[in-house]
C-alpha cells in the first residue's frame, strides 16, 4: 500500500457551489485524473480534504470516497451547527477520519471566530466520532496555538510541513516546531514543498526540515501531495475569475521526494505504515 495523504477534488464549475466568499473560482480536478497519476507512481490509496472554497458542503469528497470504494478516506469541515444535523456514524462509514481547521485560506472564514474557539469545536466533534483534527496554518499560528495542540483530547495532523516559510529548524521558531511535533499525539503531512521559500512551483523537499521532522517524529510523519496544486494567494484576483493550478508535475513531486529521503524503510513508513495507521487502512 501506498497513500497520498493530502489531495482535493474539484467538480466541473457549476455542478457544485463555491462559497460566496472566494477569492478565486477552481477550476475542475477529477478524481479519475487523480487515480491515473497516483497509480503510475504506485499509489492506491487517497485522502481527500475539504478545500476552503466548499466550506462546510461535503458533498464532493463524499462522492469520492463512494467511487474509491475503500481506497479512500475523507478530511472534512464540519462547524457545530452543521454537525448537529448530520449523520456523523454515516460520515464514519463512508471513510471519513478526520475534521479540518484551517487558519490559512482566504476562503476559510478563519477571522469569523477565535482560532481556539474553531479548534475546540472541531476536538469535541473528533473526539465523539474517535477522528483527529488536521490544522492548515503558518507557523506563527500553530505557535499561537500552540498549548490548544498540546492538550489536544484528539490526534492533530498539522499540514504543508507546518508552513514554516524562511524559518530554519534551528531557528527559536523551528525548535519550537519541532518540540510540537514530538508530542505523541502530533502528527506531520510532509506535503507541498512549493508552498515555502524554494520557490512556487519547487517539488523537492528542503531536505534539512524533512530530516528534522522525520527525526522528531518518525512514526508519525505522512506523504502528501496536495493535487492539484493550489494556486498561491496572491495569484487569486476574484470569485467568478479562473485561476490555474501550479504547473507541478505529479511524477516528479513523488520521485524527488523519495530520492530525498533515501532509506527504504523509511519511504515503506512514511507512504504506507503511518498513513495506515492514521487512517485506518
Amino acid at each position: 500500500m501506498r497513500c497520498d495523504c493530502h489531495v482535493h477534488v474539484v467538480d466541473p464549475i457549476g455542478q457544485s457551489a463555491q462559497v460566496p466568499q472566494r477569492t478565486y473560482l477552481a477550476a475542475p480536478a477529477p478524481l479519475e485524473t487523480l487515480v491515473r497519476l497516483g497509480g503510475a507512481r504506485g499509489i492506491d490509496r487517497f485522502v481527500i480534504v475539504q478545500p476552503s472554497f466548499y466550506g462546510d458542503d461535503n458533498s464532493v469528497l463524499l462522492r469520492a470516497l463512494t467511487d474509491l470504494n475503500g481506497r479512500g478516506r475523507g478530511v472534512a469541515v464540519l462547524h457545530a451547527g452543521s454537525a448537529r444535523s448530520l449523520d456523523l456514524v454515516a460520515l464514519r462509514r463512508q471513510g471519513v477520519r478526520g475534521l479540518r481547521v484551517n487558519l490559512y485560506s482566504p476562503a476559510a472564514g478563519r477571522n469569523h471566530q477565535p482560532s481556539s474557539v474553531m479548534f475546540g469545536q472541531a476536538a469535541t466533534i473528533a473526539e465523539s466520532m474517535q477522528w483527529h483534527v488536521e490544522i492548515v496554518a503558518s507557523l506563527q499560528v500553530l505557535l499561537d496555538n500552540e498549548s490548544e495542540i498540546v492538550r489536544s483530547p484528539v490526534a492533530v495532523v498539522i499540514d504543508h510541513y507546518g508552513l514554516y516559510g524562511n524559518a530554519r529548524p534551528t531557528s527559536p521558531e523551528g525548535r519550537r516546531l519541532l518540540d510540537l511535533v514530538g508530542a505523541g499525539h502530533v502528527w506531520m503531512k510532509l506535503s507541498a514543498p512549493y508552498r515555502h521559500d524554494k520557490g512556487p512551483l519547487a517539488v523537492e523537499p528542503d531536505t534539512e526540515w524533512l530530516r528534522a521532522l522525520l527525526s522528531a517524529a518518525p512514526d508519525r510523519c505522512v506523504w502528501g501531495s496536495d493535487w492539484p496544486h493550489p494556486p498561491p494567494h496572491d495569484t487569486h484576483t476574484g470569485p467568478d475569475v479562473i485561476t490555474a493550478y501550479r504547473q507541478i508535475a505529479y511524477g516528479a513531486l513523488v520521485d524527488r521526494f523519495v530520492d530525498a529521503i533515501g532509506s527504504p524503510s523509511t519511504i515503506d513508513a512514511v507512504f504506507g505504515g503511518n498513513a495506515a495507521r492514521l487512517y485506518g487502512f
